[in-house]
């Protein structure tokens, strides 16, 4: 889920207007609107474009629509963040500087200084501090972490990791880490920059797959920001090949194997990795089976753009060929900068991608 950020000063009336533009967008029925809604208001999850247009839509669900969008939980959280800001709301400020909570700061802090006795003693001192949760809202991710979920360093707060964060994270799990935080911090270890420049990305994904989460919880995540390195050791701890990954990976034939009995939204997920890593044969088998090239991506695969957003950005141009062959809309604008795929390829610096699509744009305006 990608949010977007608010601006250092935000005006609540912006935000209503905000809301009643999309009440007008979802009357006109507009594409974009129903992936807005789709990913946003719980309500429509996983709806048809149509079934979202032909649903009553009103003002407070556009306007919980406009706060999940900022990253709040509803729209009272929404204006009271702005109405009344306290440390926590501060967005500015790194996570470790907006906790207010005097015990889980300091817990966070000997974290980050690798002291582990230290943190030993205290975690025995506040001993329901280990399931304790935080709120910071206004993010992408991050919203509710417990102290086990600090140590993935992602979101970067310092940029680096101390060197026996390892036993840092068993001094947390055996103080009793429950399994949904084992499996959250998983998933942030798997695609965290830090953690794998540290050089201690692996180790922390065996040593948390040891404690009992699950590697199939963050497969997905780590192909879609290309941690290879951390999908190859989820595999190893068994983590599933499924469709979308073997999509991704380019493993035809059990690619091949797994097409026929794949759902929808596996489909669908893997049409957006394989455009992602330019694998053009599984791309063209998806859309030979009838695959809609002008879905917005599903949650989880890059769902404020299309598949042929995705492959400019990754400068496929074989496969940004063959998707306008088959219908790609070159109009179709990502829902947070409203770009369309050539302006994509213009601030990548794609030069030859952007004046075929720009090419590309003009024959279909003529035609």
């Amino acid at each position: 889920m990608t949010v977007r950020s608010l601006p250092s000063d935000p005006s609540l009336d912006h935000l209503r207007h905000q809301a009643k533009d999309l009440l007008r967008e979802h009357s006109a029925r507009v594409p974009a609107t129903a992936q807005r809604l789709r990913e946003f208001h719980p309500r429509f999850s996983r709806i048809a474009d149509a079934d979202i247009f032909d649903a009553h839509l009103s003002l407070s669900d556009a306007q919980l629509t406009i706060a999940r969008e900022h990253g709040f939980p509803s729209w009272t959280r929404l204006k009271r963040h702005i109405e009344q800001p306290t440390l926590s709301g501060r967005l500015q400020l790194p996570h470790h500087e907006r906790i207010e909570d005097t015990a889980f700061r300091q817990a966070v802090d000997l974290l980050d200084a690798g002291d582990v006795s230290s943190l030993r003693v205290h975690l025995k001192s506040h001993p329901k501090l280990v399931g304790q949760h935080m709120v910071f809202e206004g993010g992408n991710y991050f919203r509710n972490p417990t102290l086990l979920e600090f140590v993935a360093e992602n979101p970067v707060r310092h940029g680096v990791l101390p060197a026996n964060i390892v036993q840092v994270a068993q001094v947390i799990l055996d103080a009793g880490a429950d399994y949904s935080a084992r499996n959250e911090t998983l998933m942030l270890v798997a695609t965290g920059r830090v953690p794998r420049e540290c050089g201690v990305q692996l180790s922390l994904i065996d040593l948390l797959c040891d404690s009992g989460a699950d590697p199939n919880t963050a497969v997905h995540a780590a192909v879609r920001h290309s941690e290879f390195d951390a999908l190859a050791a989820l595999l190893r701890r068994g983590a599933r090949v499924d469709l979308p990954v073997a999509a991704a990976l380019g493993r035809i034939d059990d690619f091949n194997k797994l097409l026929p009995t794949a759902s929808s939204a596996d489909r669908h997920l893997a049409l957006a990795m394989a455009s992602q890593l330019g694998r053009l044969e599984i791309v063209r088998k998806l859309l030979d089976m009838g695959d809609d090239p002008n879905r917005y991506n599903p949650v989880g695969g890059g769902s404020h753009s299309t598949p042929l957003h995705l492959a400019v950005l990754e400068g496929h141009e074989e496969l940004v060929r063959l998707l306008v062959e088959r219908g790609a809309r070159l109009d179709s604008k990502d829902l947070l900068w409203q770009g369309t795929p050539a302006d994509w390829a213009g601030h990548e610096g794609r030069t030859e991608i952007e004046a075929y699509l720009r090419t590309k744009e003009m024959e279909r305006q003529t035609s």
